[in-house]
């Protein structure tokens, strides 16, 4: 089995789990910010966005050299607008993933920042935990960003607290 077809599912079913949780974020409250030490809704939520673009420049480069103020992150200022990056991103990244070869996937990638040698990688490793699981994380905290402004928080492996079933499943036992 190629690699490419055990990164696919799991992909699709997070990029999925994390458009749930996207479709959530209120409009109208993309300045919300739950600590001075956090960031604004609008530039998380726009990095989560962004990070399935990631897939598709990964697959395209071995090295990825960027520079201090090189880099502008997607501010959203609108669910559409938010969504609508989001899916272009998830089609694109998707794409690259169905024509992926083992060799591809076994290509060192390398990330530099500055001119210095950040991480050197296997691109399926880098697919893993450098984009999957940094979205997961960042998934996570938007979910706790929902908490607080009161928004119901989608269920991501089963239903969350906010979901009905929850509570009948709950009641039942």
């Amino acid at each position: 089995m190629a690699i490419r077809d055990t990164l696919l599912p799991e992909f699709d079913q997070e990029m999925a789990n994390t458009r749930k949780m996207l479709e959530r974020v209120p409009d109208g409250r993309f300045d919300y910010q739950p600590h001075r030490k956090s960031w604004h809704v609008n530039h998380l939520a726009g990095h989560i966005a962004e990070l399935p673009g990631w897939v598709t420049h990964t697959m395209q480069v071995e090295v990825l050299a960027m520079e201090p103020g090189q880099f502008s992150p997607f501010q959203p200022t609108t669910r559409t607008e938010l969504l609508e990056r989001f899916d272009k991103n998830v089609a694109d990244a998707h794409a690259a993933l169905a024509t992926a070869t083992d060799e591809q996937l076994f290509t060192i990638w390398t990330m530099k920042w500055a001119g210095k040698t950040v991480m050197t990688m296997p691109r399926q490793q880098v697919l893993r935990s450098v984009i999957l699981n940094h979205l997961i994380h960042h998934r996570a905290q938007l979910s706790v960003y929902l908490r607080l402004m009161d928004v119901a928080v989608p269920g991501m492996y089963g239903p969350s607290a906010d979901e009905p079933q929850f509570w009948a499943d709950d009641q039942a036992a």
